[in-house]
C-alpha cells in the first residue's frame, strides 16, 4: 500500500505548496519587472544586488540552509516520538537562539559593511558614488537577516505539522513589500537626500517582517506559545547545532564560490551583476515552483521514516520525489533554453531595461538553465542525508562542488565573459546532484534507479520534442509577423509555449510517462477541489 500511496500523497502536498509558491513566484516576477523598469541594469541596480547578496550569504546558514536542514528533522522527530509540548519547547529554544545569533551577526555586518563591500565589489570604486551606495544599502538591509531566519524556523515547524500553504505563501509578503515600496517610496527618496534605490532596501526590511507575521497566527492556532527561555543544554538544541556544524563548513565553502563569482561579475563592468541576477531569478522560478515544493512536501515524511528506521519508505519517497521533479523541471529547463530571448524581452524590456540588456540577460539564462535540474535534485537529496543524521556527506560534496565551480568560473569567465559564470554554476550544480544521488543510493541500498533511469530517458525525449515545437513555432511567428509591441510579443510567446505543452502532453501519453499523469491529475485535483489548510 505504501509504495502506491507515496507518489500521490507527495504530489498532493507538492500541489498545495505549488499553488502558494506560484503566487509568490509570480509576485517575484512582478517585483523584478518593477525593478527592471525603474532601475534597469545600471549602477544603482548593481549596487543593490551586491548589497543584498552580502546578508543573503549569512541567510543561507540561518534560514534556507544548514539551520532548516538540521531543525526540521529534529523537530519532527521530537514531535513524532514525544508529542507537541516537547516539540514546542524545542521550537522556543531555536527561535531564541536565532534571535540572539542573527542580531549579533546583523550588528557586526552593519559595522563592517565598508570592508565587506570592498572585498566583494572593490571594482565599484572606479565609478563615483557606487561603492558608497553599496555600503549604505548593505547596512540598511542587514537586519532583514533576523526576520527571515525566524520566518524560516516557523515555516519548518508548520511543515512538520503538514501545514504547507501559508508557509509557502509567506515569501509573497516579501515581494508585495518590495513592489509597494519601489512604486510608492522611490519618488520620495530624493526629498530626504537619499538615492531612489533606498526605497527598495526599505521594502526588503518590511518584507522580512511580513514573512514572519503571516505565519505566526497559524502556528498559534496549532497550540504554540512563545516563551523567552534558552537552555543551551537542551538535547534537541545540541543535536541541531551538531548537525549544523558540518553544514556551516559547507556554507563557508559556498561563500568562497559566491565571493569569487561576485568579484568576477563586478569586474565585468556595469550591468553584469544585474544581468546575471535577472537571469538567475528566471531560472529559479521553476525551482521555486517544483523543486522546492516537492522537497518541502517530502521532508516531513522522510523525517518520520528516518526516526522509525524505515529505509524502504525513504527510498520510495525519494524516488517518487525525483521522478516528479524530473517531469516538471526537465521540460522547464529546455523551455528556458529555446525561448530565453522572447521570455526576457516580454518580461523585462521596458523603461530603463534596454534591448541590449535583454540580449545579455537571455545569454546568461541560456547557460544557467541546465543547472535547474541539478538545483532541484539537491533540494531533495541534501535533506535526505540530514534526516539520516548524516551532515558530513552533503558538506564534503559541497566543498568538492565549490572547488569545481571556482575553477570553472575563473576559466570560463576569461573565455566567454560573464556568461561563463552562468555556465560554470550550472555544471557545478549538476555535478553536485549526481554525486549526492550516487552516495544516497549507496546509503539506502538503492533508489529504484532502473525506474528513475527509464523515466528520465522518456521525459528527456518528450521535453526535447516539446522544445523543438516551441522553438519552431516562435521563430515562424516572429518571422511571419514581427511583433509590434508587448501585446503581440505575449501572443506569440504564449502560442509557442502552448504548442510546446501540447507536444509534451501528446508525447508523454505516447511514451506512457506515468509521472505526467500523476503530476497533472493529482496536483490539478488538489488545486481545484481541496481548500488548503493553513
Amino acid at each position: 500500500m505504501r509504495a502506491e500511496s507515496v507518489g500521490p500523497g507527495l504530489a498532493r502536498s507538492a500541489g498545495v505548496i505549488g499553488v502558494a509558491t506560484l503566487i509568490s513566484r509570480l509576485l517575484g516576477l512582478v517585483r523584478d519587472q518593477v525593478l527592471a523598469y525603474l532601475f534597469g541594469a545600471g549602477n544603482a541596480m548593481d549596487a543593490f544586488n551586491v548589497a543584498f547578496r552580502i546578508p543573503n550569504l549569512v541567510r543561507d546558514l540561518f534560514a534556507e540552509g544548514a539551520m532548516t536542514a538540521a531543525f526540521v528533522p529534529t523537530f519532527t522527530k521530537r514531535l513524532t516520538l514525544d508529542g507537541r509540548p516537547r516539540a514546542w519547547a524545542l521550537g522556543n529554544q531555536v527561535l531564541n537562539t536565532l534571535c540572539l545569533a542573527t542580531a549579533a551577526v546583523a550588528v557586526a555586518g552593519i559595522l563592517l559593511a565598508e570592508p565587506l563591500v570592498g572585498l566583494f565589489a572593490g571594482s565599484y570604486a572606479a565609478v563615483p558614488g557606487k561603492i558608497e551606495l553599496t555600503v549604505f544599502l548593505t547596512r540598511l538591509m542587514f537586519p532583514f537577516l533576523t526576520f527571515v531566519a525566524l520566518a524560516a524556523a516557523v515555516m519548518g515547524m508548520l511543515n512538520s505539522l503538514d501545514r504547507f500553504f501559508v508557509p509557502s505563501l509567506s515569501p509573497a509578503m516579501f515581494n508585495v513589500a518590495v513592489i509597494g515600496s519601489a512604486w510608492l517610496l522611490t519618488p520620495m527618496m530624493p526629498a530626504f537626500g537619499l538615492a531612489p534605490i533606498t526605497a527598495v532596501g526599505i521594502g526588503v526590511l518590511l518584507g522580512g517582517v511580513g514573512q514572519l507575521a503571516l505565519q505566526w497566527p497559524v502556528l498559534w492556532r496549532e497550540g504554540y506559545r512563545y516563551e523567552r527561555r534558552l537552555d543551551p543544554r537542551d538535547p534537541g538544541l545540541i543535536e541541531i547545532l551538531v548537525l549544523m556544524g558540518p553544514g556551516t563548513v559547507g556554507l563557508a565553502a559556498t561563500q568562497i564560490n559566491l565571493f569569487v563569482n561576485t568579484v568576477l561579475a563586478t569586474s565585468e563592468g556595469t550591468g553584469a551583476v544585474s544581468w546575471l541576477n535577472y537571469a538567475f531569478r528566471l531560472m529559479y522560478l521553476p525551482i521555486g515552483l517544483f523543486g522546492v515544493s516537492i522537497a518541502t512536501a517530502a521532508l516531513p515524511s522522510l523525517s518520520r521514516d528516518a526516526a522509525r528506521d524505515q529505509l524502504a519508505g525513504m527510498r520510495q519517497t525519494i524516488s517518487a520525489g525525483l521522478r516528479l521533479m524530473l517531469m516538471l523541471n526537465v521540460p522547464a529547463a529546455i523551455g528556458l533554453i529555446v525561448l530565453a530571448s522572447p521570455i526576457v524581452q516580454l518580461i523585462f524590456e521596458r523603461g530603463r531595461f534596454t534591448p541590449d540588456d535583454t540580449a545579455a540577460t537571455a545569454a546568461a539564462l541560456l547557460f544557467y538553465a541546465p543547472g535547474l535540474i541539478g538545483y532541484s535534485t539537491v533540494k531533495i537529496a541534501v535533506p535526505s542525508f540530514y534526516t539520516l543524521h548524516d551532515a558530513r556527506t552533503p558538506v564534503v560534496t559541497s566543498v568538492a562542488t565549490v572547488a569545481l565551480a571556482v575553477v570553472l568560473n575563473v576559466v570560463l569567465v576569461k573565455a566567454i565573459g560573464y556568461r561563463g559564470l552562468a555556465l560554470g554554476t550550472a555544471i557545478a550544480a549538476l555535478f553536485n546532484a549526481g554525486v549526492l544521488l550516487w552516495l544516497l543510493r549507496k546509503r539506502l541500498g538503492g533508489l529504484d534507479e532502473a525506474r528513475l533511469a527509464i523515466a528520465f530517458v522518456k521525459i528527456l525525449a518528450a521535453g526535447t520534442l516539446m522544445g523543438a515545437a516551441a522553438w519552431g513555432c516562435e521563430h515562424y511567428l516572429r518571422s511571419a509577423w514581427p511583433p509590434a509591441g508587448p501585446a503581440s510579443q505575449a501572443v506569440q510567446l504564449f502560442t509557442a509555449i502552448a504548442s510546446g505543452l501540447v507536444t509534451l502532453a501528446v508525447t508523454a501519453k505516447t511514451f506512457r510517462i506515468s509521472e505526467f499523469d500523476q503530476a497533472i491529475q493529482l496536483v490539478a485535483a488538489r488545486v481545484a477541489r481541496t481548500r488548503p489548510r493553513g
